[in-house]
């Protein structure tokens, strides 16, 4: 009798410890899985709105790299050293024509066997500092203004790309490039022998007195 009493008692404990070790099982992988760094909860919430569509027809024909280091100096306060940064810059620039611009008069058939095409001017389409290549290589004296030292430096190394470029004959590059892409493509598109010029300017008007 004293055993079936005792067992008794100890069930309803048995069963409690079970059901808490039950639930301690449940609960555990919550509780202790990476509790120091959890997988953090990403919520992305966007709406695209399509704002212009443009109509392009400029044809790509050459691009330049450049490398550069350039060292921007900006005089801050009278008594105060310039403030100075250093920058390993990389930049592209494109060379390309308008085919937007060309003319029904630009396009004139010789004959049965010629046709001749007046192409507009080359341009410098895009010039631009790649960022993923350059680096900021030192900063001197920027008093707590080395981000905007950092965006001057590179404002100027993109301007001086432009001027790089054009001082490297890109626009001529460009119209030596059209020669040898556009023509042998025109020819067989057209079956004839393309000849191509440039555009004309047009006429000044003279001035009003």
């Amino acid at each position: 009798m004293p055993l079936i009493r005792l067992l008794r008692r100890l069930l309803p404990l048995l069963f409690l410890v079970g059901l808490g070790w039950f639930l301690w099982k449940k609960v555990q992988p919550a509780l202790f899985d990476n509790p120091l760094n959890p997988e953090p909860r990403i919520t992305v919430t966007h709406n695209t709105v399509l704002q212009k569509v443009e109509a392009l027809g400029r044809l790509e024909l050459v691009r330049y790299h450049f490398k550069d280091v350039v060292e921007y100096r900006k005089s801050t306060y009278r008594f105060l050293p310039d403030a100075k940064v250093a920058l390993i810059v990389a930049g592209d620039a494109v060379g390309c024509l308008d085919l937007r611009k060309v003319r029904p008069q630009d396009v004139m058939f010789e004959g049965d066997s010629v046709v001749r095409v007046a192409l507009p001017a080359a341009e410098l389409c895009t010039w631009q500092v790649d960022h993923s290549q350059s680096r900021v290589y030192s900063v001197e004296n920027g008093f707590f203004q080395d981000a905007e030292l950092v965006d001057a430096g590179y404002k100027y190394a993109e301007a001086n790309v432009r001027t790089a470029a054009l001082q490297s004959g890109i626009l001529a590059q460009t119209e030596q490039n059209a020669e040898k892409i556009l023509r042998p493509m025109l020819e067989t598109m057209t079956g004839r022998r393309v000849i191509l010029t440039q555009q004309m300017a047009p006429p000044q008007l003279p001035a009003r007195r």
